[in-house]
């Protein structure tokens, strides 16, 4: 797993996605925008962050979560992350290429914040992930 860039004082991600264009296309971005970005590329390496021992400083503001992943898919990361007590309020965006009703009606039921499908327009995606953090 790829370590968080930036300062201390940056808002933090942490990013779950498996296309390596993807990953690196979002980090620009948001590094760029003042965000330190730590990058999970697997279902495994999500589930092994969300299990390190919680303090808070270890607790990204947000995640940034695909659904499609290797080992396991992001609605079951979502089910465990919701399960731990230090992740329960961190706002999780899943931004996926399944744009199904279906889909999103069982990201948000499994607790998720905000859907947004690929392709995404980069603007969108910043304003959202704005919305959260200035509820932080």
């Amino acid at each position: 797993m790829n370590e968080a860039v930036g300062s201390a004082s940056a808002p933090s991600i942490l990013m779950v996605e498996d296309e390596d264009d993807i990953a690196f296309l979002i980090r620009f971005l948001l590094e760029r925008n003042g965000y330190a970005v730590e990058h999970a590329a697997d279902g495994r390496q999500a589930l092994e962050r969300i299990a390190q021992p919680a303090d808070i400083s270890h607790v990204p503001d947000l995640v940034l979560l695909d659904i499609m992943l290797p080992y396991h898919d992001g609605l079951e990361i979502l089910e465990r992350l919701r399960a731990e007590p230090a992740w329960q309020s961190v706002p999780v965006l899943m931004l996926t290429a399944k744009a199904r009703e279906a889909d999103i009606v069982r990201a948000l039921e499994l607790g998720a914040d905000d859907y947004v499908t690929k392709p995404f327009q980069p603007d969108e995606l910043l304003a959202r992930l704005r919305r959260f953090m200035r509820r932080r």
